[in-house]
């Protein structure tokens, strides 16, 4: 029987006051405990103006992005009896990180200890998706070879054109953000598995780490499954833009894992390309132009787009998610979210409102749109 590459999204989210759109002051601690009570898939995150959901793992797009407009469904209602506002962006438009409360969790009380101030700057929402590798010691070649694609998951994922308050003038900052933290950004090119194994046993012997959980990149083997984890996307506003990401990354995983020659060489030079496309995505999103290695030229994201669905039309085709990975075509010729949320700011600003109460427009943009499941279900 063919290996179904099961994968599972987990998705960050923000929590604002829906009287200010700022970070809720109040309503929070029963915000979480209604949460707690009524969806097994929810957690806590580090600060306690996120929460996160997560699908369990699966091999059916129509059935997560059920479960997952569902979830959101339901956060919207619960924030909605305690005066809060539920919404999916890499980062918080109008949230200051000194105002910011971390979870009174064992765990990431050891995180703050350990990373001090810029664990305290994390405000900052990702949306990560697991795919099960049929042979999880290759799950190391695998990462290596995945690196030239993150440019263009991420552009497509975009979410974070503001910071406390502030318009960045990039699509995607929130990395820039993350960036402070240590054992992030783009891993390593590991020799082999035995050189990566080396690399964890003695970063856990010197204290550096608890285990490779602290491990933060973009993209990372998981300790706790068999899989892959996607870490570069910025929470997307829509599912199906979310959705997208994940079955382009499922199809990716599948694609090089039965096609070991591609990318089997990568160079410094082959890693400098990739950190410079991530730039470039995260200034320009889907407008952005992408560094082509083997043509040596730079490539505008739709024809990038459009090159990888021709890669993996075969596996998308296998995988039964051609819908979901076609779905990058509407997100490089419309926009991200990053966009979308440029356009409410601009016009709220044309119409003669403050920049606070554009950036307040903002943020209910976000919340309707990620809670857009709701409104469907009902009509």
């Amino acid at each position: 029987m063919a290996h179904a590459y099961r994968f599972g999204v987990e998705e960050e989210f923000f929590l604002a006051d829906a009287g200010s759109r700022g970070t809720p002051r109040r309503g929070v601690k029963a915000f979480h405990a209604a949460v707690k009570n009524r969806m097994d898939a929810a957690e806590r995150e580090l600060l306690q103006s996120q929460v996160e959901i997560c699908t369990p793992p699966s091999d059916s797009f129509p059935e997560a992005g059920t479960r997952l407009r569902g979830m959101r469904a339901e956060l919207a209602e619960i924030g909605h009896a305690h005066g809060l506002l539920v919404f999916a962006a890499g980062t918080h438009p109008t949230a200051a990180w000194r105002r910011q409360a971390t979870t009174p969790a064992e765990r990431y009380r050891g995180i703050i200890d350990d990373l001090r101030i810029v664990g305290r700057r994390s405000v900052v929402c990702g949306l990560h998706v697991h795919v099960e590798v049929p042979r999880p010691e290759a799950r190391i070649d695998l990462k290596n070879r995945l690196m030239p694609f993150l440019p263009v998951l991420l552009a497509l994922s975009t979410s974070s054109p503001f910071w406390e308050g502030q318009r960045t003038g990039l699509s995607g900052y929130r990395l820039r953000a993350y960036a402070e933290l240590p054992r992030t950004g783009l891993p390593e090119l590991f020799s082999d598995a035995a050189d990566y194994d080396r690399y964890v046993r003695v970063m856990a012997a010197s204290g550096a780490i608890a285990d490779a959980s602290f491990l933060w990149w973009h993209l990372r083997a998981s300790v706790k499954y068999p899989t892959l984890e996607l870490r570069i996307a910025d929470s997307c506003t829509r599912v199906e833009d979310g959705l997208c990401i994940a079955a382009l990354f499922r199809c990716l995983v599948r694609h090089l894992d039965r096609h070991p020659s591609v990318h089997a060489h990568l160079t410094g030079a082959s890693r400098g390309f990739v950190m410079e496309n991530l730039w470039r995505a995260e200034r320009d999103g889907v407008r952005a132009e992408l560094i082509d290695e083997a043509a040596e030229r730079a490539v505008p994201v739709a024809e990038v787009v459009a090159g990888l669905l021709d890669r993996i039309a075969e596996d998308a085709e296998a995988l039964g998610c051609r819908a979901q990975v076609e779905h990058a075509r509407a997100i490089a010729a419309g926009g991200t979210s990053a966009d979308r949320q440029i356009t409410v700011f601009e016009a709220a600003g044309r119409a003669g409102s403050t920049e606070r109460a554009a950036l307040a427009a903002v943020v209910d943009a976000l919340a309707a749109e990620t809670a857009a499941a709701k409104r469907r279900r009902k009509a």
